[in-house]
């Protein structure tokens, strides 16, 4: 039996988790919707406010399908109730973000600005102290990932004097820049 695969999933109060034709299972709460289609494999049961999966071969694939779909599952109830947040730090001279209505715009020394409409339920705040950190939050854990490496992909931290966007408290190996020519 799968360790993560047998855990049983706690049901908050204010959720509601169907298990709807075929394997599809639809998590409903205070933050938004969610669903997931289990394989044909696993089976869910709901009861006593709580889920819990069992596979029905020990093969390989159930095996790793049970782990990942109880785990997804959580994920989602996890998700409208707390939500996921991820939160990202611009460094560089110029470099620098700002929201126009719900569309983020960035400031990475190219010569145009880069515009980012994010996906229906993500949404995207600047710290008003710290105007360098962006916050990337929502329910679904992979969508909110997602975008947040969508926003460093626009400027990955460089080696060398370290500018760029990277994750909060992410740590860049810095590289020794050109040394001086020595004289004869």
């Amino acid at each position: 039996m799968s360790r993560i695969g047998k855990l049983p999933i706690a049901i908050p109060t204010g959720v509601t988790v169907e298990k709807r034709d075929g394997n599809l299972v639809a998590v409903k709460g205070p933050k938004g919707e969610l669903s997931y289609t289990v394989p044909r494999n696993i089976t869910v049961q709901i009861a006593d406010n709580t889920v819990t999966l069992t596979r029905g071969k020990n093969d390989q694939k159930d095996k790793s399908m049970h782990g990942l779909s109880r785990t997804l599952v959580a994920n989602m109830v996890q998700g409208v109730t707390k939500g996921f947040s991820k939160q990202l730090e611009i460094q560089g001279v110029g470099y620098r973000a700002s929201m126009q209505g719900s569309k983020l715009v960035l400031a990475l020394g190219y010569s145009h600005p880069i515009e980012l409409q994010p996906p229906a339920g993500i949404q995207i705040t600047i710290d008003q102290e710290k105007k360098n950190i962006l916050t990337v939050t929502g329910a679904d854990k992979q969508q909110v990932g997602e975008v947040a490496a969508k926003i460093r992909g626009y400027r990955k931290p460089e080696p060398y004097k370290g500018k760029g966007i990277r994750y909060l408290g992410e740590h860049i190996v810095r590289k020794a820049g050109k040394a001086a020519a020595k004289e004869k």
